[in-house]
């Protein structure tokens, strides 16, 4: 396991520090395998020190959850462009690395198990949900307008809905068997999808 060098940071790049220690933990060993000591070790600390942070494992590997949400919400929402440029952008973001890798997938199986069970996991997830969803709903209202086909809200809720279920689909198939398939061809199959079920093409 690498263990990164000590050096001393302000309080909120330390907690962050010690958030991707957690997640290179987990991914690694698993929720259960992922010790408050062996996330010290990887982040150079005491066990002390993440104490000092975070009162308990389970308020670290909430954070470090919440940490993974918001960070494919992030970058899916800081699309730039014009509607389709960003609609385009947002599937192919989520289809391609760092999004879609090994450690993604390691780090989706381990927390996706107790999400069910886990009342605080469980909270983060639906907000996490609903903000890439909503995120999602927005481009699509602003491309099909930008089409001349403007659509209602629950219409485009709709259309979220389907188009998420169909990136998760091809972003765990490709994290799993990325070797089966083609350069870019997930990609390709998300963008021809998305043109099917909106009967637009995803072009300008």
């Amino acid at each position: 396991m690498n263990r990164r060098s000590f050096h001393r940071a302000p309080e909120g790049e330390r907690r962050q520090e010690l958030i991707e220690a957690t997640l290179d933990c987990i991914s690694e060993f698993g929720l259960k395998g992922a010790t408050v000591r062996q996330i010290a070790i990887r982040a150079g600390v005491t066990a002390g020190l993440v104490r000092h942070y975070f009162e308990s494992k389970d308020q670290m590997v909430a954070e470090a959850y919440r940490a993974v949400i918001t960070s494919l919400t992030e970058k899916a929402k800081n699309v730039e462009g014009d509607p389709t440029t960003r609609l385009r952008d947002f599937i192919a973001i989520n289809l391609t690395e760092p999004v879609a890798d090994s450690r993604s997938i390691s780090l989706w199986a381990a927390f996706i198990s107790q999400v069910r069970v886990d009342p605080v996991l469980a909270e983060i997830h639906r907000e996490g949900y609903l903000a890439f969803r909503n995120a999602l709903q927005d481009l699509l209202s602003e491309f099909l307008a930008a089409k001349g086909k403007p659509a209602s809200t629950e219409e485009c809720r709709r259309y979220a809905i389907a188009i998420n279920g169909l990136v998760d689909g091809l972003w765990v198939e490709g994290c799993l068997a990325g070797d089966l398939f083609r350069e870019g061809e997930l990609v390709s199959i998300a963008m021809d999808s998305v043109e099917a079920l909106l009967g637009l093409p995803l072009d300008n």
